[in-house]
């Protein structure tokens, strides 16, 4: 017998919340290693060394499948490209693991049949479309951060010298990183089983936007604005005598 998920069980709320301060994060994180790998200066030295240029090559064009035995430039600072470049890896491993995880929490609140309507129940669905911002965010932005490749690829190569084996995220993460590049088709794709409630969440949003959005004209012109003063006064004085 299948056993049926309890909405009620699962925490959305709750998890709905950690998760986006964890994408906030991971934002963060990404653009930095973005920002670096885009400034000559600030990028890791091993990237610039031309004595590694034809490596670096190599490991592009091959990636993610890359043969160590063309990788005999390096095997002198292997260590040195471990120590230099871990940071820089296990930030992408983070996003593989918030990546799972944001999946799974999407897969479960299609599962509970989770109704999403701004107006009814304005938290949930609000954490649920900023989950959805955030986790798109950070997959485009994945496919702009240059030398990606080049530095996941460097670090498993080094890793393998010194370990006999690669890492053991790398294959899923090599996979994410040609899987999202570029983004938009793969996005697209992902979000597929999770139309229905997105698209309804999204749909909610028109219930209120064009009220967010009326010019300042259009609200003195409404009837709400445009009440007598004397029964404005009354109903003021009303509700003070009630209290």
């Amino acid at each position: 017998m299948s056993r049926h998920l309890v909405p009620s069980q699962q925490k959305l709320a709750e998890k709905l919340s950690l998760m986006n301060d964890r994408g906030i994060g991971m934002l963060t994180r990404i653009y930095n290693i973005k920002k670096a790998c885009g400034d000559a200066k600030s990028k890791p030295g091993f990237l610039s060394d031309k004595t590694l240029e034809s490596s670096i090559k190599y490991i592009v064009r091959r990636f993610p499948n890359i043969d160590i035995k063309g990788l005999q430039a390096i095997t002198q600072i292997r260590n040195e490209i471990i120590k230099s470049l871990s940071l820089y890896y296990y930030t992408f491993v983070d996003l593989l693991d918030f990546k799972d995880n944001v999946c799974e929490l999407l897969t479960t609140m299609d599962a509970c049949q989770v109704h999403l309507d701004i107006t009814l129940n304005f938290e949930l669905t609000k954490a649920y479309l900023d989950l959805v911002v955030t986790y798109v965010t950070l997959m485009v932005l994945l496919s702009r951060v240059e030398d990606r490749k080049a530095v996941l690829g460097l670090f498993n190569a080094a890793h393998e010298m010194v370990h006999n084996q690669s890492d053991s995220s790398f294959p899923r993460l090599g996979q994410m990183i040609m899987d999202y590049d570029p983004p938009i088709k793969k996005l697209s794709e992902e979000f597929g089983p999770h139309a229905k409630l997105l698209c309804t969440a999204l749909v909610s949003l028109s219930q209120i936007y064009f009220g967010r959005n009326l010019s300042a004209e259009k609200w003195r012109s409404k009837i709400e604005f445009s009440g007598k003063s004397w029964t404005l006064i009354e109903a003021f004085s009303d509700r003070h005598h009630v209290l």
